[in-house]
């Protein structure tokens, strides 16, 4: 019965990817299943360009059979829990524990996880509370950090799809990722001493419409966007940033190739004083710059379990919406030198990275981020292109089952990043789009993966990273391009990290985290080694540390 319900899910998941919802980045449960499962050669994914869809998710899953001679006993868990987290996309209502009503044909409630369910030969509906907290205790201090809300989704025929996310998020002491602090932090637009609040808090909403077909979909999201693989924070796109809106367009019309594109409404923070005015009451109404993003990439997959992507992207702002940049297949750069001729350019950039699993249990992969690049450049030893550049590779269950090591290496050059018009920058709310080291800075990422038990994972990490001298992209006696790289340390961080996580049933896990860090500030540039400690890190990460973290999410 069990491998005739498995076959059944397999034969509908071949149908099952014309519908879009996409699973938020932070769900890493999911993400990391997924890599280690394409690892082990059971799926082939374009690791590259996040999120993924629910549905694409669901397919995934059915594609493994549990009976494979080759998963371990801990990841045949995984792949059942999580299949039971996408019996929506499966056309199944999801199953709990302390149900609430009887279920029917139609209707499902239970407690555990929270969750109301409804389907019909039209819609697919669920609805789910989201809450999760972390109590911090640190050398420095002892806060808590807890978010709260609810999610949807909706699934309408055989095209249509919704969805929507709020969590309103609290930290009892001060703000965790604030625009310059260098952490993996997810950054949020903070409201800080609310009503004489002590703390800081944020409310991030994503979702979006999107209609779907066999080889595209195409929507209207409000999301986070991460390209580039990577297991420590990409350099393309890092989806650190708090979220936009963006049209969003996605095609596979044959096996060897995909292709991605955005156009997103990004939040400059940048007064327009022209625009700006005095209400009736006296109060002055701020109003901000326009700001806008469009990028595309595309996959090319020449062999089996290897991937290829390149693609280009522009930040422009001051304009209306361009149409041209509306026209997702195209080079952005030479749109720029067309539509900005004899003034400012606007901010272009190119990337490409490469993902290869051909070798079973081994990925290895490589990313470039070219925010500006001269062929002269590399010819003259004074001078540098502005780009960032990651390496890595995992090892995944061998030559010990459920085990993983991974590690990877990055380097950015001076002003990567960065644009002399500053309507113009890499960032959305001042929280850079790329990588969370920004510009002029070098990070090396040690980790061990280990799942002892069923639904139980262990994680060791190491980080040694440093940023060093802040260049303004002026132009002045010194050229931008011949800024030293890495000359003057200006912060470090070494941080090693010890996490337990456990999920004991569907969408709630627990953990508990202990992390011993060394995070210093140096003098450089007329500026206090304190400067740059308070700039680059939040209080409690000050100094030599030992920090504790208990807590659990629901919802996810």
């Amino acid at each position: 019965m069990n491998r005739f319900f498995t076959l059944s899910l397999i034969l509908l998941g071949l149908n099952l990817t014309s519908q879009t919802i996409h699973e938020e980045i932070g769900n890493n449960g999911i993400y990391d299943l997924l890599d280690e499962l394409a690892t082990l050669h059971l799926i082939d994914i374009n690791s590259a360009v996040k999120p993924y869809s629910k549905t694409q998710i669901a397919h995934w899953l059915n594609q493994v059979s549990a009976e494979h001679k080759d998963i371990p006993h801990p990841l045949k868990a995984a792949i059942q829990q999580y299949k039971t987290e996408y019996s929506s996309e499966n056309h199944l209502l999801p199953t709990g524990y302390l149900k609430l009503i009887r279920p029917t044909n139609t209707t499902a409630i239970h407690l555990l996880p929270p969750e109301i369910s409804y389907k019909d030969s039209l819609l697919r509906i669920t609805l789910r509370p989201i809450y999760g907290i972390r109590y911090i205790s640190s050398t420095n201090g002892d806060f808590y950090h807890s978010y709260g809300g609810a999610s949807f989704s909706a699934y309408a025929g055989d095209h249509w799809a919704a969805w929507a996310s709020i969590r309103d998020n609290y930290q009892t002491l001060e703000p965790l990722a604030l625009p310059t602090y260098l952490t993996t932090e997810p950054g949020g637009n903070y409201k800080i001493g609310v009503q004489g609040r002590k703390g800081a808090e944020f409310s991030e909403m994503r979702g979006g419409i999107t209609y779907s077909w066999n080889w595209g979909s195409f929507g209207l999201v409000k999301d986070y966007i991460q390209w580039g693989d990577s297991y420590n924070g990409s350099n393309i796109f890092s989806g650190r940033n708090p979220s936009f809106p963006l049209i969003k367009l996605h095609l596979k019309p044959a096996e060897w190739i995909e292709f991605t594109y955005f156009h997103g409404w990004l939040i400059s923070q940048i007064i327009d004083s022209t625009r700006s005015y005095y209400t009736t009451n006296g109060d002055f109404r701020v109003v901000f710059r326009q700001k806008y993003i469009a990028a595309n990439m595309y996959t090319f997959k020449p062999f089996k379990q290897f991937r290829l992507s390149v693609g280009n992207s522009i930040v422009y702002s001051d304009v209306p919406v361009q149409p041209a940049y509306l026209i997702p297949f195209f080079f952005f750069k030479s749109l720029d030198h067309t539509l900005n001729k004899g003034i400012d350019n606007q901010n272009s950039a190119m990337f490409m990275n490469i993902s290869s699993r051909q070798i079973k249990h081994i990925h290895l992969f490589g990313t470039i981020f070219i925010d500006e690049f001269s062929f002269s450049r590399i010819r003259n030893p004074d001078r540098h292109n502005f780009w960032s550049v990651k390496a890595g590779a995992s090892l995944q269950n061998w030559p010990i089952k459920s085990v993983s090591l991974t590690t990877e290496f990055t380097r950015t050059s001076p002003l990567t990043y960065k644009h002399r018009v500053p309507a113009t920058t890499f960032t959305s709310n001042n929280f850079n789009l790329g990588h969370y080291l920004l510009d002029n800075s070098e990070e090396l990422f040690f980790m061990i993966k280990w799942s002892p038990l069923p639904y139980m994972k262990i994680q060791f990490n190491y980080t040694n990273a440093w940023h060093a001298n802040e260049y303004q992209y002026v132009f002045g006696k010194t050229k931008v391009d011949e800024n030293p790289i890495l000359k003057d340390k200006t912060w470090s961080s070494k941080i090693t990290s010890f996490r337990i996580e456990y999920k004991p049933i569907h969408y709630i896990v627990l953990f508990a985290e202990y992390d011993r860090a060394d995070i210093q500030g140096y003098e450089a540039d007329g500026q206090t080694a304190e400067y740059y400690l308070k700039r680059f890190s939040p209080k409690y990460m000050h100094g030599k540390t030992n920090t504790v973290q208990i807590g659990f999410m629901m919802g996810i």
